[in-house]
């Protein structure tokens, strides 16, 4: 199966079941073509099989002690910070990539681990003890409430209101979604149209997608001169839609492609 076509599948199959290992790395498939993602899940294996007692403490320990993976404090927006096989080979990335590592490492040892969303920093949160939270990007650190309060005001400022609602676990589709998202902004960031492109291709696969994202990909289309990509995308969103909205599609669509001639 090809990697949109098995990404689509995972991401619109049912939510628990949605292995997030394997999301990441077929993302990642976009920006390394021919990547193996079986070989890649298998190291992912091979650390779950290095962690010496299912514990928190040891894999911990094991993660982020021994082996050393951490936050890139240098160059954040390094699009390699956000692609599983370039976080397991450099062990370095951004909080929700290492994140998700420790999480499905965790979930091969007995360990169960829940995506905490937090505003600006992703956390992980022990679902045996929720009072215990993890901090991948700051070297695998465990926090209680007040330490998450204290990441949050240190990205946001001390005037932020905090809302302990932050903190509570997210579905893994909102991982994948917040996944993309941060790509976007590394590609907008960078200027770089090609990443773009195929990020929004992917957003747009997530079952809460609409016309909103659909039109957000045609606009990245048009601006480099692919109109009649941009104006088959805008007249099938026409479809989904109804009244002065599909319409406004059709217009945008025709004048698309009236660039062509």
């Amino acid at each position: 199966m090809l990697p949109p076509d098995r990404f689509t599948e995972i991401v619109n199959g049912p939510e628990a079941a949605l292995p997030l290992d394997e999301a990441a790395l077929l993302i990642a498939s976009f920006a390394h073509p021919g990547l193996d993602v079986g070989a890649e899940l298998a190291r992912i294996d091979e650390l779950a099989a290095s962690v010496w007692t299912p514990t928190l403490d040891a894999l911990r320990t094991r993660l982020f002690g021994e082996l050393g993976f951490t936050g890139d404090d240098v160059d954040y927006y390094d699009p390699r910070n956000s692609f599983l096989p370039d976080v397991l080979e450099r062990r370095v990335g951004i909080p929700i990539t290492l994140s998700v590592l420790l999480m499905e490492v965790g979930r091969r040892i007995g360990v169960p681990l829940a995506g905490v969303s937090m505003p600006g920093h992703f956390l992980v949160r022990d679902k045996v003890d929720p009072s215990v939270f993890v901090d991948p990007f700051a070297r695998g650190a465990e926090l209680d409430q007040r330490g998450c309060e204290a990441r949050f005001h240190a990205v946001h400022g001390p005037g932020a209101v905090f809302d302990p609602v932050f903190l509570e676990p997210v579905g893994r589709r909102s991982i994948v979604a917040r996944m993309l998202a941060n790509l976007e902004n590394t590609a907008t960031l960078r200027a770089d149209r090609d990443m773009l492109t195929w990020v929004l291709r992917l957003r747009l696969h997530l079952p809460d997608a609409g016309p909103a994202e659909g039109r957000r990909l045609a606009s990245v289309l048009a601006s480099g001169g692919r109109y009649d990509e941009a104006a088959v995308l805008l007249d099938h969103l026409s479809t989904g839609v109804a009244g002065t909205e599909a319409e406004g599609l059709a217009a945008t669509a025709a004048r698309l492609r009236a660039k062509l001639n």
